[in-house]
């Protein structure tokens, strides 16, 4: 007859007792969602403020982050995982500080520091913060030249703020690092045809702008402008680019019912030879 083992750990005298009594520490069956997220390793999303009363253990997790008696690489490196964490929940300002941080640190690690910057380019990026992306972007680059992630976020940065030449120039180093990269190709392609764009665009309106110009003076010099002294009978000329405050400031200008009045004729017309006739003219 086969003998019963007896367990060495006690297991089976646990799981009788499990059987019979509540285990003391179990979530409630009506709050076990809640309690359950209360846990660091399964939080869905980090509390705006953390209460160590509430939050015990995640308040104890951030004590080890921010100990200032562990080596700065260590402290860098635990900020960038909590700004990479807060990254991932949407929430790009609580990221921008956490890099940050992890930037002030000063750990002396170039690839860490890279990394950092490269993260916080991506968080701006996110905020609509181009101009500080780029910064950042280009901060990255200068301590990697061939980190490819920075890359690619100063050409898109390049593109939202429509510089698109930087754009193109971002490309082209990249490729020199990585002439395969599929994702810098594509950038390549769109960042060459904006800027294409953006110079016709720019060809036109500078060809729009000098049409409208010569229209303009062409305007200007087919009329004359004059106002008139009643009471000396005499004609005062004003030139086009005198200003109306010049004219009104004139001693002899003289506003009728709240509006000023000005006599505008078309130079070198039959009219404008019969009106002047016999008439005395200044200039201002």
């Amino acid at each position: 007859m086969a003998e019963k083992c007896d367990s060495d750990d006690g297991m089976d005298e646990f799981m009788d007792k499990f059987k019979t009594q509540r285990y003391k520490n179990a979530f409630s069956e009506n709050s076990w969602e809640e309690e359950f997220n209360k846990v660091p390793m399964f939080m869905k999303t980090a509390p705006e403020e953390i209460d160590s009363k509430q939050y015990p253990e995640l308040a104890c997790l951030q004590a080890i982050i921010h100990d200032e008696d562990r080596p700065p690489e260590e402290q860098a490196k635990s900020l960038k995982d909590e700004g990479n964490q807060f990254f991932k929940e949407k929430n790009y300002q609580k990221a921008i500080l956490a890099y940050t941080a992890g930037l002030k640190k000063k750990c002396g690690d170039q690839d860490l520091d890279t990394v950092l910057l490269t993260n916080r380019a991506a968080a701006h990026f996110h905020l609509g913060n181009m101009r500080s992306a780029l910064n950042d972007a280009a901060a990255a680059k200068k301590i990697k030249p061939d980190h490819l992630k920075a890359i690619i976020r100063g050409v898109q940065c390049c593109i939202e703020l429509r510089i698109f030449a930087e754009a193109v120039q971002w490309c082209d180093e990249g490729l020199k690092v990585c002439p395969t990269d599929k994702k810098l190709l594509e950038l390549r392609v769109a960042a060459d045809k904006l800027k294409r764009a953006a110079e016709r665009d720019a060809r036109k309106a500078n060809a729009k702008e000098k049409k409208l110009h010569g229209e303009k003076e062409a305007l200007l010099a087919a009329i004359k402008l004059y106002f008139e002294d009643e009471k000396k009978e005499t004609l005062h000329q004003v030139k086009p680019e005198t200003t109306l405050l010049e004219v009104l400031q004139h001693k002899r200008f003289f506003v009728k019912a709240g509006t000023p009045s000005f006599i505008v004729l078309v130079n070198g017309s039959s009219f404008w030879k019969q009106f002047l006739t016999g008439k005395k003219i200044q200039g201002l």
